[in-house]
């Protein structure tokens, strides 16, 4: 069960509920919006934020997507690694990639350059400090300046947003694998829902 209630559609503001459309998201679609209502200013401009990471996504979805679901696993954030983009999904992720996520280094269906995002994604969950000139010497490699920036920022918010909705435990919708065991991971068993 979460910690902090969850507003139901009809408590929303307007603004909310006309940027979501409750009446035809799942409650797993209205995912955090269902907490984060409560305090509707705020609320908004993550909106707007998370809006704009997408809108103006130069990245693959794909990548996005297999960077998203690591950091999931170093947060623990259950909602986050039961959940897989249809985006990304259209752009090719399957489980196989997803249980590469295990090992992705040793990876041999992931790009270097998803292995490099993947890695970086990695470091911010784990140790930020230790991405240094060699981390961003291989990230040029693969990606422009424009797209290192683009790529910390969705970082950040995966990080931070992840391990908040981690301390909200919203496990209620998961499956049952996600609701019960300590530690657990975005790869294998039956435990993936598409957004």
């Amino acid at each position: 069960m979460s910690r902090i209630s969850k507003l139901p559609p009809e408590e929303w503001d307007s603004r909310i509920r006309d940027a979501v459309n409750p009446d035809a998201a799942t409650d797993l679609e209205q995912g955090l919006i269902r907490y984060f209502a409560h305090c509707p200013e705020q609320a908004l401009g993550l909106m707007q934020f998370g809006g704009a990471l997408k809108r103006g996504r130069s990245l693959p979805e794909r990548l996005v997507e297999l960077v998203r679901l690591r950091i999931a696993f170093f947060n623990q954030c259950r909602s986050c690694m039961a959940i897989r983009y249809t985006d990304a999904v259209n752009d090719g992720v399957d489980e196989g990639a997803v249980c590469s996520l295990e090992k992705p280094q040793e990876a041999n269906n992931l790009s270097d350059a998803e292995k490099a995002a993947i890695h970086y994604g990695e470091l911010m969950a784990t140790d930020h400090l230790a991405i240094d000139d060699a981390v961003h010497t291989v990230l040029r490699k693969h990606f422009s300046e424009a797209q290192i920036v683009e790529l910390g920022m969705t970082c950040a918010f995966f990080v931070g947003f992840g391990r908040l909705a981690a301390t909200l435990h919203m496990v209620d919708e998961l499956p049952e694998a996600f609701q019960k065991a300590e530690s657990i991971a975005p790869w294998g068993e039956e435990k993936i829902q598409v957004r």
